[in-house]
């Protein structure tokens, strides 16, 4: 594991960036897709896990979601408007837009869906980071964030990388084919690019340090 900011580790991933996974005071956030299930297990073996969360229930970050809750014994949470999918996974297909593409994720990506334990709301404490609703990718995408340090974990809602080549081109809005509100995930993009966060860790992309660069690019979006 590589450490971020205090209490705050990403997961190792192969390729590294594209499938994100952090620890956070104890907290799994995410947990990539399912053929990730024996790496994130693996890297969080002797460490401290006392819950997972989900910033959203998509194929890509819910893969090991069912394993790690059954292998260390903890409480699954996850955004309330997301929770029926992430306990069945089935939902997931049926919210996003109807394309190839997310049938063929679907098919490869998905774990199992497990019983959620806690339905996450606006201004909920997880790991020491506030909860913020921040849907148009999923309904219930969330986003942490902590206040004292301006890190934040913002799933989807940006991407810190090209998701269709897999490359480290930069920030980007989710691709359409994957979002079924992109209006309001802008305004989503608009509520944290206002917080001016120091540290920003995305679902895909490596994480961004340049507040201006952020900022800059969520002012430039239309719509």
């Amino acid at each position: 594991m590589d450490q971020l900011a205090p209490g705050v580790w990403h997961l190792r991933g192969r390729p590294r960036w594209l499938f994100n996974v952090y620890l956070v005071e104890g907290v799994v956030i995410d947990a990539a897709i399912r053929a990730s299930r024996r790496r994130v297990l693996r890297e969080l073996r002797g460490r401290n896990v006392a819950a997972h969360a989900l910033t959203h229930a998509h194929p890509d970050h819910n893969g090991a979601s069912k394993a790690i809750c059954e292998t260390f014994s903890v409480p699954f949470w996850v955004g309330e408007a997301d929770a029926d999918a992430a306990e069945d996974a089935r939902l997931i297909p049926q919210r996003q837009p109807d394309k190839l593409m997310n049938k063929i994720n679907f098919r490869l990506y998905a774990g199992p869906g497990h019983p959620v334990d806690r339905r996450l709301k606006e201004g909920d404490e997880v790991g020491g980071f506030q909860v913020l609703e921040v849907p148009g990718h999923s309904a219930g995408h969330v986003a942490f964030w902590r206040e004292s340090d301006r890190v934040l974990i913002l799933g989807d809602v940006l991407n810190n990388m090209n998701v269709i080549t897999g490359m480290p081109t930069g920030l980007h809005e989710p691709p359409e084919r994957y979002t079924p509100d992109p209006a309001r995930n802008r305004e989503s993009a608009r509520r944290l690019a206002a917080l001016a966060p120091s540290l920003a860790l995305f679902g895909h992309g490596p994480p961004l340090r340049d507040t201006k660069k952020l900022v800059d690019f969520v002012s430039g979006l239309s719509g």
